[in-house]
């Protein structure tokens, strides 16, 4: 007995690693490929330009706001979270996670393809509708499971962001693979094959998963399935009206709250300063500018992958999720700073702090949800874990709505001597 349960353990852990994994890996692409998406449409084969490092920088780098596409690449999931939980109960998880991959595929090949700015946006705007339909399906799926389900997910999509990041950067790098961005692009497509084993072949379904058939009939979830159903991990969800669901996200607002104002900080510093934080040749470790765009989103999601995974080792109290918006925030004040007058002398100290910036948005996420799942009565767990993730999704929205803006308004200021 004490073998199959950890079999169960385990397995569940790898799969939920691999599903979080996959789920915001077009996501992260997304963003590492934000430079060239804004700013190579007109070059088909990126392998024809010239991508070296400048001996002077002459000027601020103001080409599009990196912002744009974060707004595409969340906007669209911030819908999605907003909307989904009070009805997708009734829609089986495979159906969902058959979208999620469609939606996925979709994407890399309008952005490969792309041959307008819009074009490529849209691509951007399938992948955030995959992503959001996935995270709020996966996180309201693991209270089918041990809690070992968030630790797995949240390390995963940690994972998806140090991976992702780091594959785009290589794959273009010219020191590297030097592929185009098409090209790179179009390699990710393994991750939707993989999302799909992970969760129809490798992650075991317990009986409360409901599995539909080729019927349409069997489609939609039974009301009352619930009702008879017992899992050893899930008591049955109750039946909630609109009231009820709405009442339900008062009392998670303490932990919602400061985890938006870390992605708030985080997504500021991200698309909206690092991208008019540029050095030269000798400041910056011999990198484009575009290719150190590229590297500080690596390194962000190096930090991000460390705390998503930390959970099991270090969790951290009340008083310090309230305490990470203050870091957060006053790490973005000394980004946008940097960003305006560019002090900091070397690139090195910019990707010391890149880190630690992950490493407080990765902090802020898990530790969130994994005293979510703890703290929610658990006829409600599924409702409330899938709402909670509009937290950081607000966050977002909103730091890339503030620094389109606030890119332009740099754009204008003079260059630091």
């Amino acid at each position: 007995m004490g073998k199959k349960y950890t079999w169960e353990i385990i397995s569940t852990a790898i799969a939920f690693f691999l599903i979080g994994l996959c789920n915001n890996y077009g996501y992260v692409i997304m963003l590492s490929a934000a430079e060239d998406i804004l700013s190579q449409q007109q070059h088909k084969n990126k392998s024809t330009t010239v991508d070296v490092c400048d001996p002077v920088i002459t000027g601020r780098h103001c080409k599009p706001p990196t912002a744009e596409v974060l707004l595409s690449d969340n906007l669209p999931s911030l819908l999605v979270k907003l909307t989904f939980p009070f009805f997708m109960d009734r829609f089986p998880f495979g159906m969902r996670v058959a979208v999620v991959c469609i939606l996925q595929t979709a994407s890399y090949f309008v952005v490969a393809f792309s041959t307008s700015i819009p074009m490529s946006l849209f691509g951007v705007v399938l992948v955030s509708l995959g992503g959001g339909l996935g995270e709020i399906t996966f996180l309201g799926l693991s209270a089918h499971y041990p809690r070992i389900a968030i630790a797995g997910w949240s390390s995963g999509t940690g994972m998806a962001g140090l991976l992702g990041s780091f594959s785009y950067a290589f794959l273009t790098e010219p020191h590297m693979a030097n592929l185009s961005p098409k090209t790179a692009l179009l390699i990710q497509l393994f991750i939707p094959v993989l999302f799909a084993f992970a969760y129809f072949i490798l992650l075991s379904k317990p009986e409360s998963i409901y599995s539909p058939t080729i019927s349409p009939k069997t489609w939609l979830v039974p009301k009352n399935y619930d009702n008879f159903i017992v899992s050893k991990h899930r008591v049955p969800q109750r039946e909630l009206n609109l009231s009820e669901r709405l009442q339900l996200i008062l009392p998670m607002l303490h932990l919602m709250i400061p985890l938006a104002l870390v992605y708030v900080g985080e997504y500021m510093i991200n698309q909206g300063m690092t991208q008019m934080i540029i050095f030269n040749c000798q400041d910056g470790f011999s990198l484009s500018v575009k290719s150190q765009y590229r590297w500080y989103q690596v390194l962000y999601q190096f930090g991000v992958f460390i705390s998503r995974s930390s959970i099991k080792l270090i969790e951290l109290p009340v008083w310090l999720l309230y305490l990470l918006p203050v870091l957060q925030l006053s790490n973005m004040v000394f980004f946008f700073f940097d960003a305006l007058y560019w002090f900091v002398p070397h690139i090195a100290i910019i990707f010391v702090l890149i880190i630690f910036e992950g490493l407080f948005g990765g902090s802020a996420y898990v530790n969130t949800f994994h005293k979510l799942h703890n703290m929610v009565a658990p006829d409600v767990r599924e409702y409330c874990l899938s709402a909670a993730s509009m937290g950081d999704s607000i966050g977002v929205n909103f730091a890339a709505g503030v620094s389109i803006p606030l890119h332009y308004w740099m754009c204008a200021q003079p260059q630091p001597r």
